[in-house]
């Protein structure tokens, strides 16, 4: 649910496709992929979606405060703007435009700069620019991880740390079942995650994000309804180019009956959610790499 993109021909392809641009009213539209903040206090079920997306910049303080920070999957800018009050400077970029000139009209500061890269482009940094990269919500979009990561090892300096932030399959899947949002190349566990990752890099933690079960049994229950509705189109022999297509017929279905209400008052925040090493059930995973 969150942030900018880069590198590869086909890099965030899924993700750069729904970018709708409002030129006249400088509005982006609510996706469910990147934080919009207006839009998350509608309902219940997008306040817990909010409440982790604050958890996860949050947590990502301590390596941030004074550092040099490249987010790498900015989308609307609010996270970006939130580390570059602590961090020395934020670079944050994404594909696309009109994520990048909303951001750099609700978000502008003296230590914080926005960037719109092509998908199939380098980043535009040179070697060890960053103590810290952070990825939050990016890496289920990307096809060929190994030249993202690559780039993201090029760019941090020795010792720099990635952040990277992910949904953890094991909550939101059947062992066999591809992903049902329509927009993410695959979802990991535990194990793939850290497998994929030490490709690149050989220090690789993952923790897990929790919590109160209260709050965060509205998320689980969520993910659990959408993982049955949608088992026909998403079991693994479903082409994905098919699969995308009936998910698309699904989501236009559920929008006619779906409309954004009034922003509203709960009675739970951020605080309410853990992110540490085998909290569960997990709703994240949360890799603190170091290079």
């Amino acid at each position: 649910m969150l942030p900018g993109r880069l590198c590869h021909a086909d890099f965030f392809t899924a993700r750069s496709a729904f970018f709708l641009i409002s030129i006249h009213t400088m509005n982006l539209e609510p996706t469910g992929e990147r934080m919009i903040v207006e839009h998350y206090h509608s309902s219940l079920e997008d306040y817990v979606i909010y409440v982790m997306h604050i958890a996860t910049y949050n947590f990502a303080e301590q390596f941030t405060t004074g550092k040099r920070v490249l987010d790498y999957g900015c989308g609307s800018g609010y996270g970006s703007a939130r580390i570059s009050k602590t961090a020395a400077h934020v670079h944050a970029v994404d594909v696309a435009d009109d994520a990048i000139a909303y951001a750099s009209q609700h978000y502008a500061a003296d230590n914080l700069d926005f960037h719109c890269c092509p998908p199939d482009s380098r980043l535009p940094f040179p070697d060890q620019s960053f103590d810290t990269v952070l990825s939050f919500q990016v890496f289920e979009h990307i096809q060929e991880t190994a030249h993202y990561l690559s780039e993201i090892h090029r760019v941090l300096a020795p010792g720099g740390h990635l952040l990277l932030v992910t949904p953890d399959r094991s909550t939101r899947l059947l062992p066999f079942q591809s992903p049902w949002n329509r927009w993410h190349i695959r979802e990991y566990s535990t194990n793939s995650l850290r497998r994929t990752l030490s490709r690149t890099f050989t220090d690789v933690q993952i923790q897990h994000m929790s919590g109160r079960q209260d709050v965060i049994g509205i998320e689980l229950r969520r993910c659990a309804k959408v993982k049955w509705i949608t088992l026909p189109f998403t079991l693994p022999f479903i082409p994905r180019f098919l699969r995308v297509k009936l998910l698309n017929v699904l989501h236009a279905l559920r929008s006619k009956h779906q409309s954004s209400g009034p922003s509203q008052q709960f009675s739970f925040d951020e605080s309410h959610i853990t992110i540490a090493p085998n909290v569960q059930p997990s709703l994240n995973l949360v890799a603190v790499v170091r290079k």
